[in-house]
């Protein structure tokens, strides 16, 4: 929402020196003339255009951060031959859901930032971080999901865009055609990834570059 609002303002600061800008000539002040000039410059040229693509998003410094981590968030090919699969103990499997009777699940418990995770899935288990497209899996899914002691796993959830041109996907590239967000989420939510409540199972947005526990699909 802040930078929705930082967008408008924006747009309102560039529309108002341009007006500015046409005045000059009437005001026969070279010096305010120049400064004009300046200040239309600063807010609707390079700088301007650096602040709509790098700081305007919905929760500011973190969010920038948070998005140049998310390039590569939905492609399952950018693998890490460095990633090490976990031990056998440390993970917990799940039989299929009623959308894909032969798929597996598995809770890995070792905390990785959102796209390590997804590595570790596509390298370890030929798979992806878990989407959910029903209530009775997203259940399932919890209740594999409070074996540990974690207030929130990763799912295969991430969000691209900003504002009203903000969407949704899986990392699988399945359709997003079920949500199960807690209250206030995802509008006032910070983050571009999706994490998954271990006590109520709602949905969150959180800061990709947070460690956390995670669920694979395969």
């Amino acid at each position: 929402m802040k930078g929705c609002l930082l967008l408008l303002l924006l747009l309102l600061g560039t529309v108002s020196a341009l007006y500015l800008e046409k005045d000059v000539p009437h005001l026969g002040d070279l010096e305010t003339q120049a400064d004009l000039s300046q200040d239309s410059e600063g807010s609707g040229g390079q700088e301007g255009e650096l602040a709509l693509s790098g700081e305007v998003l919905e929760s500011g410094r973190e969010e920038a951060e948070d998005t140049h981590d998310d390039e590569g968030a939905s492609d399952p090919d950018d693998l890490d031959e460095d990633v090490q699969c976990p031990k056998e103990e440390e993970t917990v499997q799940l039989p299929g859901s009623p959308e894909c009777k032969s798929c597996r699940y598995r809770l890995v418990g070792t905390p990785k930032k959102f796209k390590k995770a997804q590595r570790v899935c596509r390298k370890c288990y030929r798979g992806n971080l878990a989407s959910i497209h029903s209530l009775k899996f997203n259940l399932q899914v919890q209740s594999l999901a409070t074996r540990i002691n974690e207030a929130e796993v990763w799912i295969g959830g991430f969000i691209r865009g900003w504002c009203l041109w903000r969407t949704y996907r899986w990392t699988d590239g399945s359709s997003w055609n079920f949500t199960y967000w807690a209250r206030w989420q995802p509008t006032f939510g910070r983050g571009r990834c999706v994490a998954l409540s271990t006590r109520g199972g709602h949905w969150r947005r959180a800061p990709c570059k947070r460690r956390l526990p995670f669920i694979c699909s395969y």
